[in-house]
């Protein structure tokens, strides 16, 4: 059987996709915490609370949530390919950093999101908002990013798979070799 007939090359693409979707989600949350968070920071409360309530507005598109829900679902995917590979360690590790960050922008993010909405005081909004809502995401942020981390190494580990399995198999490699 050959690696495309039992599903491996596919596998790759999944994994691929995955690291890039996953890439994209982590570089939104690092974003939010070194650039969008400190220079709101600066802003008076109005501003503040009327720039947060546009983004949380804002982000709430098919783009983003391409991204936000195909991380997920794409490694999801990938973890079940992986199985019996030796890089499925990487691959599930993967999935429980991003599953947990996911968790918290459910759990956390998303509730602060709407009582931001729902204040009509911008003092008590932003107070009651921003230091739990940064924290938070600092926490989904390093999560998603450790979620990278572990896809890019699957990644890696996988491109060794293939390369071994064409040289048992009689590779590109070890065809020219003896040509």
């Amino acid at each position: 059987m050959t690696e495309n007939e039992n599903g491996t090359g596919r596998a790759g693409w999944v994994l691929g996709a995955a690291t890039v979707a996953m890439g994209l989600i982590a570089g939104v949350f690092y974003v939010f915490a070194c650039a969008v968070m400190p220079a709101l920071a600066r802003s008076d409360d109005r501003v503040f609370v009327e720039v947060m309530r546009n983004i949380n507005d804002v982000i709430q598109n098919p783009v983003f949530f391409l991204s936000f829900m195909g991380a997920l679902l794409l490694t999801a995917v990938s973890a079940w390919q992986a199985r019996g590979r030796p890089y499925r360690g990487w691959v599930w590790a993967g999935l429980v950093a991003y599953a947990l960050a996911f968790l918290v922008t459910i759990a956390f993010n998303i509730p602060l999101n709407d009582r931001l909405a729902d204040t009509a005081d911008v003092g008590v909004a932003r107070e009651r908002f921003e230091d739990a809502w940064v924290g938070w995401n600092v926490v989904r942020g390093v999560l998603s990013t450790a979620a990278v981390g572990c896809l890019a190494r699957a990644l890696v580990s996988y491109g060794g798979f293939r390369r071994g399995a064409a040289s048992q198999r009689g590779g590109p490699a070890q065809r020219r070799a003896t040509s």
